[in-house]
């Protein structure tokens, strides 16, 4: 019987993925083709269009790649393959994905047609894959104000869905840091709604996104997830702080910007060796050029992290999740199962390294 590389184990690994960006999913062939049918004229092909060289300018092209999405079927088909992508290519059992619906409304498309298109794209694709999801309505903090957020809680709470169990906030955090919607993410919680922020990114400055962000987000905002996080490892109380809360911090393994990878992936094991609740994400992946098991298997490569830390990081997936605790619980069980057979299945050798990895 053919055992398992470590590289073909981690693709293997069951994944939960808590940090995605539906605009950032999009497929380069299938934007040209929506492009083209909803008469938006790209400056360049998808493929280009997807090349960068700094933050502000990946931002202009995901605002424009989400303007190509004008009809609920368009919506279906961006959500459905962003599922099969995280399927094919990492094994993601559930994901829970963000959605800006002030990107899409400038087309004249309305909220229960964002809403209602992708959650029909979701079901079919968890027919066809097994993959859960649900969503996350955001607000980009560069060009929407918070009167735009508390807009966007009136439409989740004229039209509620199911799948729709919170909110987050993206964008430049110098644009809008967190206390500027506190009134909009109070009132979300008062409703029932789970609640996320983008915060601490290592792609924007101290000054820009500084480790006080996070109590901020915390205290006065009610985040009970947060996503990025790095900046926070410039004060040490602020880290000590979070692991003391271990609220968990939806790590995104492969930056945009080819320039901030590598000091990224040592973050990253930074925040992890020093006690804090993290998971592995893909953030915007057909822009950037990823998947769930290339992330994977770049991080893991590069930190020299082996079997024990992809159990403990799909697991914490799992944990913190938004999931209900019935389905939480099942979930877990259904990876128990699965890491216990990958890890008999792993090839003799690589289980050497595993061993000696874990006692040295």
């Amino acid at each position: 019987m053919t055992k398992l590389s470590f590289s073909d184990y981690l693709d293997a690994v069951p994944k939960v993925e808590l940090h995605l960006h539906i605009a950032g999913a999009i497929r380069p062939e299938t934007l040209d083709d929506l492009a083209f049918l909803n008469e938006l004229r790209l400056p360049k092909p998808a493929t280009e269009l997807y090349q960068f060289t700094t933050f502000y300018e990946f931002l202009d092209a995901l605002r424009l790649a989400a303007l190509a999405l004008a009809t609920p079927r368009d919506f279906a088909r961006v959500a459905y393959e962003c599922i099969e992508d995280l399927h094919r290519h990492g094994n993601v059992r559930h994901a829970e994905i963000f959605f800006n619906p002030h990107y899409f409304t400038p087309n004249g498309v309305a909220y229960p047609e964002i809403v209602d298109g992708l959650i029909e794209g979701l079901e079919r694709a968890e027919h066809d894959f097994g993959v859960s999801s649900l969503l996350i309505a955001c607000i980009d903090r560069s060009v929407c104000l918070p009167s735009e957020a508390l807009q966007m809680l009136e439409w989740m709470a004229q039209y509620p869905r199911p799948k729709v169990v919170g909110i987050g906030l993206d964008g430049a955090e110098r644009a809008g840091p967190p206390l500027l919607w506190v009134e909009a993410w109070r009132q979300a919680g008062r409703s029932g709604f789970r609640r996320t922020a983008h915060v601490c990114e290592d792609n924007q400055s101290l000054f820009e996104a500084p480790p006080t962000h996070y109590t901020q987000c915390r205290d006065a905002l009610g985040c009970d997830r947060l996503d990025h996080g790095y900046n926070i490892l410039a004060d040490p109380a602020v880290v000590q702080r979070a692991v003391q809360d271990q609220v968990p911090f939806t790590m995104a393994c492969w930056s945009g910007l080819t320039w901030n990878r590598a000091p990224r992936r040592q973050r990253i094991k930074a925040m992890y060796d020093a006690g804090l609740n993290i998971t592995l994400g893909t953030d915007d992946p057909t822009i950037f050029g990823t998947t769930m098991g290339h992330s994977w298997r770049t991080v893991f490569a590069d930190l020299g992290w082996r079997g024990a830390e992809a159990r403990r990081l799909s697991l914490a997936g799992v944990e913190a999740s938004w999931l209900p605790e019935a389905r939480k619980a099942a979930l877990r069980s259904e990876f128990v199962a699965t890491l216990d057979a990958l890890e008999r299945d792993l090839d003799p050798e690589d289980r050497v390294v595993e061993l000696a990895v874990t006692r040295g």
